[in-house]
């Protein structure tokens, strides 16, 4: 079973957790959440940059940093976003970069919400493998 990692993100109210880790790999999906529990509908820079540190706290929450992230998914509902997306993932990330994928969607559950991630995570000792090049 998966364990809950506890962080200071607000309760939605929905039946879901920020973050869960089974396997050692951890699980978590983010938007930009504001502390008081409302959703930031402003620019997709500044939506974009709450989404990227709530994702950083909750990491932070279990252990973890960027550099654990091994891959990332972006929900965005306008492609013209991706540049401006582009720019705020590169003051939270640093070559290599974890793998990822972009998806536009029609919409997110809250109107005006331009971006939601979902993130896979785990400690870099955990990854070994990958340093040796070993297919192990």
């Amino acid at each position: 079973m998966a364990q809950v990692i506890p962080n200071d993100l607000p309760s939605l109210g929905q039946p879901f957790s920020w973050a869960t880790r089974a396997g050692g790999v951890t699980f978590t999906a983010h938007g930009p959440v504001q502390q008081d529990g409302t959703i930031d509908t402003g620019s997709i820079e500044s939506q974009a940059h709450l989404t990227f540190e709530n994702l950083r706290r909750t990491l932070a929450a279990g252990g973890l940093t960027l550099h654990d992230v091994a891959q990332v998914l972006i929900y965005l509902t306008e492609v013209e976003d991706m540049r401006a997306v582009d720019a705020v993932y590169r003051t939270f990330f640093d070559a290599p970069y974890p793998n990822r994928s972009t998806v536009v969607a029609k919409a997110l559950v809250v109107p005006g919400m331009r971006i939601e991630i979902v993130a896979y995570a785990a400690p870099s000792e955990a990854c070994a493998c990958a340093a040796t090049n070993s297919p192990v």
